[in-house]
């Protein structure tokens, strides 16, 4: 199975322009429409001016506004993936569950909880060296989200996906990111395995401690990261065009606040001989847990990964000078029948 990928992503935000040129084509017309008038009857000028085609002019803004997005593509320099070989490396398993809740919206810490967590978490990945790596979302019900990989590139792009919309189901249930994770790491080994559970630590439910004394025996160490404030702070809550619109409220009308639970985080991490941390500005909390790590012993593990890829932009740009040549070439005017 091959895989694509853009070698320059963010090439392909150019492509919102094709609606600026939409938007400009489409006010030339109207400009052009307005000066006929100006000069007399449109429909008179019109025959003044015989074998103008309005609809061979939208065919020329067509072909522009195609060969644009075939060029924007071959700048982003698509890629796919044509070999795919095994990888062996010496390390741990590592998962990480992060937290993707509503209240992971509330911006006590800046921007918010949500990309907070996600921008430390890259900058984790980028340390690990020969670790194989998972990514576990979770709110009221938690999901794979990345299984254990060696390729951390693919790590990477599966975290930049990880939102609050990925879970349907609302809430905070801590013990199922748990029990998920024992599931996610080889039942086989008693060590080798770390979870690191990143979350506000708003835990409604009871088990959460009883999940983590299964993972303790399971040889599981799970590290804890509370993100947020003690202290109470408002949900925000944002329309489709991600505007704010206000604060999440209960039935009564009253704002909704969302506190860091300290408490629940510790005992968890305690339990299963792990530490417990809080989310800071210097961001090392996860630097201090991979040194953690690397003290720990080690097993061979292996992963498939792509190691070649093969630029594909060439296909694009060619088919992009071709749209251009068409667009050229096309006259406006076309023959009159007689």
């Amino acid at each position: 199975m091959e895989v694509l990928r853009f070698q320059n992503p963010e090439f392909l935000y150019g492509l919102f322009g094709v609606i600026i040129l939409i938007v400009f084509f489409r006010y030339v017309f109207k400009m052009k429409e307005s000066l006929l008038k100006r000069f007399g009857h449109v429909d008179m000028l019109k025959k003044m001016m015989p074998g103008l085609n309005k609809k061979r002019i939208i065919q020329k803004i067509t072909l522009f506004n195609l060969m644009y997005i075939f060029i924007i593509i071959a700048l982003s320099n698509p890629q796919i993936g044509t070999r795919l070989e095994e990888i062996k490396r010496e390390g741990v398993d590592i998962i990480i569950a992060l937290d993707v809740s509503l209240s992971m919206h509330a911006e006590d810490i800046s921007p918010n909880r949500l990309e907070k967590a996600k921008h430390e978490i890259s900058k984790f990945i980028d340390l690990l060296r020969g670790d194989r790596i998972g990514l576990i979302a979770f709110a009221g019900i938690s999901h794979v989200q990345c299984p254990l990989t060696l390729d951390y590139s693919a790590a990477k792009l599966f975290l930049r996906m990880m939102d609050t919309g990925l879970i349907p189901v609302k809430g905070t249930n801590i013990a199922d990111a748990i029990r998920q994770s024992m599931k996610t790491f080889n039942q086989k080994d008693r060590k080798y395995k770390v979870l690191v559970l990143i979350t506000d630590g708003e835990e409604h439910r009871e088990d959460a401690i009883d999940e983590a004394k299964k993972a303790a025996n399971e040889g599981i160490i799970i590290y804890t990261i509370g993100i947020g404030s003690p202290d109470g702070v408002p949900i925000p809550l944002y329309d489709r065009s991600g505007n704010k619109k206000g604060f999440k409220k209960d039935r009564s009308g009253n704002v909704i606040t969302t506190k860091l639970d300290v408490t629940t985080l510790q005992k968890i991490a305690f339990t299963t001989d792990g530490k417990y941390y809080i989310a800071s500005s210097g961001e090392n909390e996860l630097d201090n847990i991979y040194s953690e790590i690397n003290k720990l012993e080690k097993k061979e593990l292996s992963s498939q990964q792509f190691s070649q890829y093969e630029s594909r932009f060439q296909f694009f740009i060619l088919i992009g000078l071709i749209l251009l040549l068409i667009e050229t070439f096309l006259p406006i005017k076309v023959r009159s029948k007689k």
